[in-house]
């Protein structure tokens, strides 16, 4: 019989969190939703993008990754090295002036994620437009794979990605 992972079980309970705020409760509506095995590296991947209920405009996104390694090390029980995969988590909007944006994107993530938690804010836009729309990704770097020690920590996850989510919606709006 499958013995499911830290990975699988993580996903599942991830995926039910985020689902249930959708079906259940009609907070959000699940925009997108990728479940990969990539057979080149032997690495699964998981993620769910969403945003607020009538408010297209802004995304989150929240994501598992599981290595070859981090895979092998569960499944062979390897010495020292714990079951784990790594979380990725983000925020994507598109605005027209970019410094200000910027600006209350990185103090809204401080503010509902902790002073400590910088987030990496990637913007792109298509060239040759008179006036370029800016697309911003604000991603969040956590440094530790998680396991399912902190299975009781992902409700906490999605509601401070549910924070996040209503006050870039407070602060930047209809962007």
């Amino acid at each position: 019989m499958f013995d499911p992972t830290v990975y699988d079980n993580l996903k599942v309970a991830l995926e039910n969190l985020i689902y249930d705020l959708d079906n259940l409760d009609g907070r959000v509506r699940v925009a997108d939703r990728t479940d990969r095995l990539e057979m080149s590296v032997l690495s699964r991947t998981f993620a769910i993008r969403f945003h607020l209920a009538e408010r297209p405009a802004i995304m989150a996104r929240i994501g598992l990754e599981a290595t070859l390694r981090d895979l092998a090390a569960e499944i062979l029980e390897m010495p020292g090295e714990p079951p784990a995969c790594a979380l990725r988590v983000s925020f994507h909007l598109e605005t027209d002036d970019i410094e200000p944006a910027c600006s209350s994107i990185a103090s809204i993530v401080q503010e509902v994620w902790g002073a400590a938690l910088s987030p990496r804010l990637r913007l792109s836009f298509d060239y040759g437009q008179p006036r370029p729309r800016y697309r911003v990704a604000a991603e969040l770097p956590f440094d530790r794979k998680i396991n399912e020690d902190q299975m009781e920590d992902l409700s906490d996850l999605v509601d401070h990605a549910l924070r996040t989510l209503e006050r870039l919606q407070e602060d930047i709006g209809e962007v």
